[in-house]
């Protein structure tokens, strides 16, 4: 049926009979009624945050780094240093740190992580320190390119609150598997949180996999990243535990911190006025079980984690062959890692350095040779 879009002009016809003419009388047309336009409000992207606080992160581990090269003054507290010309800043003997740092008493005494310390000497505060300080240069400078590339884009996407939070409880995580299964060994750098970080961008994939539209290539992707960052970590002087500690950590703190609305619910916020739909729910069931079941874990591991270990618990009594995901000891190098000992004898200023663990025995003639000297010249002999 066809009609006339054209409005219609209201007629009325004159009484006289005189005029067989019929004339349009005046009238007042009555106002047309328009529909109300309907205003479409544009969907809003999730909040863009300022990353800040994983740069403050990267300049505070450089600055104890800094602080730690201070305190360790290689000339004073060694026979010999690389790059002299630096003064007390200077780094050990390669032989005795490869990776251009201080030596492991400095560490030691910056807070590194010992089982010893933690359990005999209540020094707790060990879990949490070590995560703020590296072996050298090499050590702090992969952390922190690493953390520079995954950090911010994570902050950028979630905020300072929540990335800080995984960080901090991720590098306790770590600590806390590496002391467990490390006992004679001291541990620091970042690695721990570093992997957290891995782990929650691993858990967010999966809790939040309705918005990604590349699912299959974002999570292979990842995976590809994890595997070959931890395959890495069976080489010998790397703390693989404190990787798969921060790994796990991070990956139940992800379903929990970072959580997204499912795209219905955020589209029916921005729907027009007097928009009619079925009311979605914030988040789907699943993302909800997973919310639950990983915060019961992460607090039941911890909090089981810390209990074990302040009893002075060894995790490699309970597992024979979990040493195996810390190194893997092949023709080419050898996964023994444990601290020089040596015994010396002094003779005015001839020292005799004896290595107890492979009975190599070194003359040395140092004049005023003070205990650091001695020390630094056992981790040389043993190494």
């Amino acid at each position: 049926m066809v009609t006339d879009p054209s409005p219609q002009i209201p007629m009325r016809a004159s009484s006289k009979r005189s005029n067989n003419s019929i004339h349009p009388v005046d009238v007042e047309t009555p106002p047309v009624r328009t529909p109300t336009p309907i205003i479409y409000r544009e969907i809003k992207h999730f909040k863009k945050w300022i990353p800040w606080l994983v740069p403050a992160f990267v300049v505070a581990n450089t600055v104890m780094f800094i602080i730690t090269m201070y305190v360790n003054n290689c000339p004073k507290n060694s026979v010999s240093c690389v790059a002299d010309f630096l003064g007390r800043f200077s780094f050990q003997p390669f032989k005795e740190n490869p990776l251009l740092g201080p030596s492991s008493a400095t560490l030691l005494k910056m807070g590194a992580l010992h089982v010893k310390e933690v359990v005999d000497g209540d020094q707790g505060w060990r879990l949490i320190t070590c995560n703020w300080l590296h072996g050298g240069v090499f050590h702090l400078l992969a952390n922190m390119l690493s953390l520079l590339v995954i950090g911010i884009r994570l902050e950028r996407e979630f905020g300072f609150i929540r990335v800080g939070l995984i960080y901090i409880i991720s590098g306790f995580g770590g600590s806390l598997m590496s002391a467990l299964f490390l006992q004679s060994n001291i541990s620091v750098g970042a690695s721990g949180a570093l992997f957290g970080i891995l782990g929650c961008m691993l858990s967010e994939l999966i809790t939040n996999w309705t918005i990604y539209a590349n699912k299959v290539a974002s999570f292979v992707t990842l995976l590809v990243i994890i595997a070959v960052n931890l395959a890495v970590g069976i080489l010998p002087h790397v703390d693989n535990f404190a990787h798969i500690g921060g790994f796990l950590t991070g990956f139940l703190l992800g379903f929990v911190f970072l959580i997204r609305p499912q795209f219905g619910w955020v589209s029916q916020r921005y729907a027009p006025p007097g928009h009619s739909s079925s009311a979605r729910p914030k988040f789907k069931k699943y993302q909800c079980i997973l919310w639950a079941v990983s915060l019961i874990l992460v607090i039941v591991g911890l909090s089981l984690g810390l209990v074990m270990l302040l009893r002075g618990v060894n995790a490699n009594d309970h597992c024979s062959w979990c040493h195996y995901l810390s190194c893997v000891p092949t023709s080419r190098w050898s996964c023994n890692t444990e601290p020089a000992y040596c015994s010396s004898t002094q003779l005015g200023s001839q020292v005799n350095v004896t290595c107890s663990t492979n009975g190599r025995t070194t003359t040395y003639f140092l004049p005023g040779a003070s205990s650091s000297k001695i020390q630094s010249l056992c981790s040389q002999q043993c190494s």
